[in-house]
């Protein structure tokens, strides 16, 4: 169960004045479970690889494989694919439009044809599992916090039942609150139901606390893949192309440099707390 892409390539505008190479011969197999990082600046690609993983673009040349089956293949179900891997896109929100909140999460089940108690079944465990107060089923969406749309637009991805979870910058445009609240659930969801989650974002600080593998793109290629620790190892060539590694790779290093003997791959704040406590017990 995974998902895999080959040699893929995509160009925008092929053939007109404006044509531009967005993907170069990307190859990257994602096996099911796994909960993976996109990174990369603005233009890196990283938002038009994961749209083919949906087939909502289409691959100039290359394979992609789900579940071993090439969704290019002539009579592949891409509808059924679309309901296997759920898709979140940045300011999700933008999509609520339904009377109230449940309404809303019931519009993917609705669509996939499940009878109307199905569907409101599907959308209190969508809900549920991101952590939405049901005192506010029966409200408008838009009468709620940002955050709190945000919640609802993935549940209404989640009500699909997907087996991976695409998200797109989810925390745009959040207060750090919000944002941590949002990604602690993200990071609950893929505990809880063992979902494939594939987060993109720009900011190294919450990759490096979710994630167990992280895929840096940069100029439509895939520059460095790997775990967290190894990735930022290679802080200075992540500065080349206009990324920093997380505030706590610098402070290791200045530490490491002042003499004391502490471990410069250590990721997140706890780990670099543990490292700077075991160095004054040694």
């Amino acid at each position: 169960m995974s998902i895999r892409l080959e040699h893929l390539n995509y160009i925008y505008n092929p053939g007109t004045a404006y044509e531009r190479q967005a993907l170069t011969d990307i190859n990257l197999e994602i096996p099911q479970g796994q909960f993976v990082g996109v990174i990369g600046h603005t233009g890196s690609g990283k938002s038009t690889m994961i749209q083919h993983l949906n087939g909502l673009i289409r691959a100039t040349s290359g394979k992609l494989y789900y579940e071993d089956q090439n969704i290019y293949d002539e009579n592949y179900d891409m509808k059924k694919l679309r309901s296997q891997v759920g898709l979140v896109f940045q300011y999700p929100e933008h999509q609520l439009f339904e009377v109230d909140v449940i309404t809303d999460v019931c519009f993917g089940p609705k669509n996939q044809g499940f009878s109307p108690e199905e569907c409101r079944k599907r959308a209190k465990e969508a809900l549920e599992l991101v952590g939405f107060p049901e005192k506010y089923y029966e409200q408008s969406p838009f009468d709620l916090s940002g955050g709190q749309k945000r919640r609802v637009a993935i549940a209404g991805v989640l009500a699909m039942q997907p087996k991976v979870l695409v998200l797109d910058e989810p925390t745009a445009g959040l207060d750090p609150r919000g944002r941590d609240e949002i990604l602690d659930q993200i990071a609950l969801l893929h505990e809880k139901t063992g979902l494939t989650v594939i987060l993109v974002s720009h900011s190294m600080e919450d990759i490096a606390k979710y994630v167990d593998r992280i895929v840096v793109m940069n100029q439509g290629e895939k520059m460095l893949d790997g775990v967290p620790r190894e990735v930022f190892s290679h802080y200075k060539e992540l500065e080349k192309v206009g990324l920093a590694a997380p505030q706590v790779t610098y402070i290791m290093h200045a530490l490491a440099e002042k003499g004391m003997k502490v471990d410069t791959d250590v990721t997140t704040i706890q780990e670099a707390a543990d490292e700077i406590m075991r160095h004054f017990h040694d």
